[in-house]
């Protein structure tokens, strides 16, 4: 008897609540809302977090993540974090994203499964973000993720892409055997999506799928820089409905 592969569905890392729309109208199954994509993303305002729920059906996870830089945090940092969760328990969010790690590269292990049981207490469910892939042992930090109760990993296999790590991925897949979800995220495109799921197994994928869009102004003013020069500020970055539609097209193709 042939049992019919999962559908492999797709998470949208989305950089506002406008993208996150735009993530659901292209068949997301869930959304990611943070904000400073460039960073490696951050903490997404009150605003965005409320709007984003308002019009999402889809499931909304918020990364929870105070600066950009390591993953190695304050006291302070570490109350900013709980602070955050609590926002987004009372947003009616569906889970957090999350990663605490210790100097020597190791997972936090007392601080995310304080973060992970106040989440879950509410409901919320967990997924350890790609501080993963900063960790000495991918292999001992799957261990203690599990152990602390996320539910899935969002990873490239220690690589600066997902391609990059596939056989990493494919390796985590065999070691997690089902007990947490492997997703792997950072640059995946409908252009390299289907060989990344018939390589590696997975049954979710993480994109940002974005395009950039001129915006509206008519008046420039040319004679200075508001980012020192990293960003046009007369460019968006959003979600495309229409990217998101080709890579699940695709990764299940």
């Amino acid at each position: 008897m042939n049992h019919k592969p999962l559908p492999v569905i797709l998470e949208v890392c989305s950089n506002s609540a406008t993208s996150a729309i735009a993530a659901q109208e292209g068949g997301a199954a869930r959304v990611e809302l943070c904000e400073n994509l460039a960073e490696g993303g951050t903490t997404p305002s009150y605003g965005q977090i409320i709007l984003a729920r308002k019009h999402l059906h889809i499931k909304l996870y918020v990364l929870i993540r105070p600066r950009r830089g390591d993953f190695l945090y304050t006291d302070l940092e570490f109350e900013v974090m709980q602070a955050d969760i609590r926002t987004c328990i009372e947003a009616g969010c569906d889970g957090v994203v999350i990663g605490i790690l210790k100097a020597d590269g190791s997972v936090d292990k007392e601080r995310c499964t304080e973060l992970v049981r106040l989440a879950r207490q509410w409901g919320l469910g967990v997924t350890f973000h790609r501080a993963f892939d900063m960790c000495a042992d991918l292999f001992q930090a799957l261990e203690d993720i599990i152990e602390i109760g996320c539910e899935r990993i969002l990873t490239s296999g220690g690589k600066s892409t997902a391609m990059e790590g596939a056989t990493v991925i494919a390796h985590l897949m065999e070691k997690a055997a089902g007990r947490i979800t492997i997703m792997p995220g950072s640059g995946i495109t409908e252009n390299n999506v289907a060989d990344l799921v018939h390589f590696t197994g997975v049954t979710e994928v993480h994109s940002s799928a974005r395009v950039t869009i001129e915006g509206g102004m008519q008046y420039k003013n040319d004679h200075i820089l508001l980012t020192g020069g990293f960003t046009d500020e007369y460019s968006v970055d959003v979600t495309s409905p229409d990217r998101v539609k080709e890579i699940l097209k695709r990764a299940n193709g």
